[in-house]
């Protein structure tokens, strides 16, 4: 007997949610090669089906919804085509309605309008409303008219107009106060201006008296200058003014000397500064101070018209700190006495203080200087006595000129003491 011959055929069956496959042959490359691959051939197979399976669902998903796009392609062309020509018949029925309503010519509109408000028609609405503004116009102006022109309470400008007139009266009565009261005051400035203008001339004088002053004091600095001149010229010193030439910072000094610089070089220099007015002591001081600084000299002088001008608790021909003076030079009384002796005894100090003159005796000339000053003081008190004396003026004055000539004398023996001190080293 024959054994049985397996046949190719292969038995599928879905039962219970399982698919069953008898007698399975799959002769395909890739699955033959990819089982024998794997371990567990059995799930390789169970796992080729079933993703198999989710592919061909997927094919068949797309290929129903192509199907279906298609066809709502189909159907929306249909569609479109129909609504155009629908929109069409409706558009060209819609402009036929519009043309006969609202026609240029024919329109129901257009013939009720110019009816209604066209120029041409007697019946329009413009027409009747300027009639019935015309009419209205006129007798709200009769009206007014009436109203505006009655004295009772009917006027409702009667009560404004009688307040206006009261105002008005009123206003009047308080413009003549204001007048009369303007007039007042306008008198009254005029008082007070001329009195300004008397005080502007009393300001005024008083500004041309200070500017008298000011010149005073210019022409006093001009009367030292040409003091301080003549005697430097009799000592062969060169003397100038410098009160309108700016020094090493500022302007301070009037008139600076140059010893012996008529012959030669300067052997020193003094400076004096003219004053016409009082200042203090310090303040005096402080003002040689910078004169010295300015010019520099070695010597400075302090030169004021009278004695009340010199600074308080001071008096003429004092020496301080060895290099100032303060000196009484009235131009008034053309006496250059009391210059004189401070130009001497400052030339002095500067010649004694200078190293190469060290054949000089300042025994010698402090004693001239000391007998000097002492004659200065008589003079003082001569003056002193002349201001106050009635009689004997002329014995007074004489007496005086002679004093005077003493102390010149004395100042002629100090500077042939210094000259004879200069020429020592030469006729030796």
């Amino acid at each position: 007997m024959e054994a049985a011959t397996r046949l190719p055929i292969t038995q599928v069956y879905v039962h219970n949610g399982r698919l069953s496959i008898d007698q399975l042959v799959v002769e395909d490359e890739t699955a033959v090669r990819l089982a024998s691959e794997r371990d567990d051939a059995a799930r390789f197979v169970t796992e080729a089906i079933e993703i198999g399976a989710r592919i061909l669902d997927r094919e068949v998903t797309g290929a129903n919804a192509e199907f279906v796009r298609a066809e709502f392609e189909k159907t929306a062309r249909e569609l479109d085509a129909s609504f155009v020509e629908r929109a069409r018949r409706v558009a060209e029925r819609l402009d036929e309605k519009v043309d006969e309503v609202f026609g240029p010519e024919h329109g129901h509109v257009t013939k009720a309008l110019a009816r209604h408000f066209g120029d041409e028609s007697s019946v329009a609405v413009q027409h009747r409303m300027k009639a019935v503004l015309d009419e209205v116009a006129v007798r709200m102006r009769e009206d007014l008219r009436k109203q505006f022109s009655a004295d009772g309470d009917a006027n409702p400008l009667a009560g404004f107009q009688n307040a206006h007139l009261a105002a008005t009266r009123q206003i009047a009565g308080q413009q003549a106060d204001t007048l009369r009261a303007m007039s007042e005051k306008l008198e009254s400035m005029k008082l007070e201006i001329s009195s300004l203008r008397s005080e502007k001339q009393k300001l005024a004088e008083i500004a041309a008296v200070a500017e008298k002053g000011t010149a005073k004091g210019r022409s006093y600095e001009e009367a030292v200058v040409v003091a301080i001149d003549a005697i430097a010229s009799a000592q062969g010193d060169d003397c100038e003014a410098v009160g309108d030439i700016r020094g090493e910072g500022g302007r301070k000094g009037d008139v600076v000397v140059a010893i012996d610089a008529c012959a030669g070089p300067s052997r020193g220099r003094i400076v004096f500064e003219a004053k016409n007015s009082q200042l203090s002591r310090n303040k005096a001081l402080a003002e040689l101070d910078e004169a010295m600084d300015t010019r520099g000299a070695d010597f400075a002088i302090f030169v004021v018209p009278s004695e009340d001008k010199l600074p308080a608790r001071t008096r003429p021909l004092r020496e301080f700190n060895g290099d100032k003076m303060f000196v009484v030079y009235d131009d008034e009384e053309d006496s250059r006495l009391a210059l004189e002796v401070a130009y001497g005894l400052a030339r002095a100090r500067i010649l004694m203080n200078r190293g190469a003159d060290e054949t000089v005796d300042p025994a010698a000339v402090r004693a001239e200087v000391e007998r000097a000053l002492g004659a200065m003081d008589d003079v003082r008190r001569i003056k002193t006595q002349l201001t106050n004396a009635s009689g004997g003026i002329e014995a007074a004055r004489e007496l005086l000129d002679a004093m005077a000539a003493g102390v010149r004398l004395h100042l002629a023996e100090i500077e042939q003491l210094l000259r004879r001190a200069g020429e020592g080293p030469e006729s030796g």
